[in-house]
């Protein structure tokens, strides 16, 4: 499979599952990731205070869900950070860990942006690429909002490099995770769904293809705990692509 032939699943159905686990999300992703999750965004945070410097003006952190990734922006840039997702459940969980913080919520379709052109000096992403049901129409519409060499930021679930730890990997995520999910959660279709959806999804060079055909520059991307998860990052061309919006 290409970055060319995959077609992400159907948005309706990815919304009505997050909705159901939404009460469970975060205690699972922590318990079933032995919390290396937290590590992951902590490192996309990172990423773009590199790209982006210490304080960009303004940051989107799309497909949100419970804002882990936008506290933990918040916590590294110090600066005006929004959350937007289009789960309501989650983002009503994500409200209540904000608390008092400057962290705004938008609820919109990462696919249909309710922004203009050029309003962000970063965009962020955790493990929602492979939930859009057209991925690379969602980096078009990241680029769009983009302001000139703003900087994207990706973290997603991908292919393990090391030969060993990819079987011990594949055999978690397909023979224990989906049960346990299933048992904590009481829905085993969406843990079931998790380890199908990064089976279908492309691999790391194939995603750096799809930010560059989606107009990216300065493209890279680094894996982390051996390719489980892997940062992906590219700069907004100057003149963005208009995929949608505004």
């Amino acid at each position: 499979m290409t970055e060319r032939d995959y077609s992400g699943p159907d948005s309706r159905r990815v919304q009505q599952m997050f909705a159901g686990i939404a009460h469970r999300y975060d205690f699972l992703n922590h318990f079933l990731s032995l919390s290396v999750d937290r590590r992951w965004r902590n490192a996309a945070a990172r990423k773009v205070r590199d790209l982006a410097g210490p304080t960009p003006p303004t940051c989107l952190d799309l497909c949100s869900g419970t804002g882990d990734l936008a506290i933990a922006l918040q916590q590294h840039l110090q600066t005006q950070i929004i959350a937007s997702d289009f789960c309501h459940p989650m983002l009503t969980r994500a409200r209540g860990k904000f608390g008092r913080s400057a962290i705004r919520v938008v609820e919109a379709d990462a696919l249909d942006l309710p922004f203009p052109n050029t309003s962000f000096d970063a965009v962020t992403m955790a493990f929602g690429l492979r939930n859009l049901e057209d991925p690379y129409r969602g980096l078009c519409e990241i680029n769009r909002v983009l302001k000139p060499h703003g900087a994207a930021v990706i973290l997603e679930f991908s292919k393990p490099v090391l030969p060993v730890f990819d079987q011990i990997f594949d055999f978690y995520f397909r023979a224990i995770l989906p049960c346990l999910g299933g048992v904590i959660s009481g829905d085993s279709t969406a843990y079931q769904y998790l380890p199908d959806s990064v089976r279908r999804f492309p691999d790391q060079e194939h995603v750096l293809e799809l930010l560059r055909r989606a107009e990216f520059a300065e493209t890279g991307y680094k894996n982390l705990s051996g390719g489980i998860a892997a940062l992906h990052w590219g700069f907004a061309h100057k003149s963005p692509p208009n995929s949608g919006g505004e």
